[in-house]
């Protein structure tokens, strides 16, 4: 089954350059870019982002990092997007991803992971709906 995924490279990656190689890795994994922008938001936005965390002791710190530099939404769509979104970002910590993970690559801990990856199928058009309107997503043939 087609579905749709957003992910965000975040402002550490940014900040470190590898925005093109993280999208490399992306398209080259199946996955069709529908749209990307890069930008930055704010930490109301960051917070709105991110709510379902709010009772996390770590909210607070992903707010501030998320509003801290620019980042690269991208909406993306690939059959198991995913499932194999998640197996190509790897684990939340880099420590523990696997190698050749995006995380393992260029995440440099737990809290600057270089990508942010959508967890479920409804939970990436509700996020892809938060970054682009539907005039701005180019859907497949």
């Amino acid at each position: 089954m087609i579905e749709k995924t957003l992910a965000i490279i975040k402002p550490d990656a940014v900040k470190n350059n590898v925005i093109g190689e993280i999208l490399s890795m992306i398209t080259k994994a199946g996955f069709k870019v529908l749209g990307m922008r890069y930008t930055k938001i704010n930490k109301e936005q960051a917070g709105a982002f991110y709510e379902v965390h709010k009772e996390m002791p770590f909210y607070a710190d992903l707010v501030e990092y998320m509003s801290s530099g620019a980042i690269v939404p991208v909406a993306l769509e690939k059959e198991n997007a995913i499932g194999d979104f998640r197996k190509l970002i790897g684990s939340t910590d880099p420590a523990q991803a696997d190698e050749g993970t995006v995380r393992k690559l260029y995440g440099e801990s737990k809290s600057y992971n270089a990508i942010h990856g959508s967890d479920s199928a409804e939970n990436g058009l509700i996020e892809i709906g938060f970054f682009f309107s539907k005039s701005e997503i180019v859907l497949s043939n």
